[in-house]
């Protein structure tokens, strides 16, 4: 299975590497979070609305789905804002008419369960559900799991790896318990020892920048340059929970 993973996880590795190299005396715009984790998670995302908003919208065996799981807040506004609202106001019509039907009064589920339990267990099990979130994280999962794989088959790959200028809290540790759950033990040291150091070389800049920001609103520090640390609020939010469009 991860080997399906392989090109868009180097892809992303790749270009934040990159990204991270031509940073030096760059004025660029930013990703939402310079982790090649959480762009592999943007592209999932991205791909996930743009497929449930074309296609497969219409397809049968999905509608029953989005029907029965609905979506998030976060995917309904994404949704939204989106230009087929057609499309989304025909999701809407047959999710509603599902929602009827379950929250219809039932006897037998009143007599059985006291008045009104089903249709309130329906409710709040919606409120936890999302088609969109559910496909992200099913693929998510395998895409963690190929970072492994690449690191434990492709030498090339290892030094990517330990050239990444950025990984975020969230994916640290994610990427952790899978490398120790699959590499042996020598191998995962010297994984970890990579995650380790890219994470706390980050992080150390980071920590000197937020420094650097507040001290900038010192009058005594007010004609000093700002450096690397207009942005710093943004890049320490990012690193503390994997970036805009990250899952929690």
């Amino acid at each position: 299975m991860e080997q399906i993973y392989t090109i868009p996880v180097n892809e992303a590795f790749d270009a934040c590497a990159h990204e991270g190299e031509a940073e030096v005396g760059a004025e660029q715009k930013k990703p939402s979070c310079p982790c090649p984790v959480c762009r592999l998670y943007e592209t999932l995302n991205e791909n996930e609305l743009s497929r449930i908003l074309g296609a497969a919208m219409m397809e049968p065996d999905v509608r029953i789905e989005t029907n029965k799981e609905g979506f998030c807040p976060t995917h309904f506004r994404a949704m939204f804002h989106r230009k087929n609202r057609l499309g989304l106001a025909l999701m809407l019509e047959s999710h509603l008419d599902t929602l009827r039907e379950d929250l219809a009064p039932s006897l037998v589920g009143g007599l059985l369960k006291g008045v009104g339990t089903g249709a309130v267990t329906r409710a709040q099990k919606l409120e936890n559900d999302c088609y969109i979130c559910r496909r992200i994280d099913e693929h998510f999962a395998h895409m963690i799991d190929t970072v492994v794989y690449l690191y434990r088959t492709e030498e090339d790959f290892r030094r990517k790896f330990a050239r990444q200028p950025f990984f975020c809290l969230p994916h640290y540790r994610m990427l952790a318990e899978a490398a120790r759950a699959r590499l042996p033990k020598k191998l995962y040291a010297e994984f970890y020892h990579d995650l380790e150091k890219v994470m706390l070389e980050s992080l150390d800049t980071l920590r000197e920048d937020v420094s650097w920001f507040c001290k900038k609103f010192d009058y005594r520090y007010e004609n000093e340059p700002w450096y690397n640390a207009k942005d710093a609020v943004e890049r320490a939010i990012a690193f503390l929970s994997g970036g805009e469009a990250s899952h929690s």
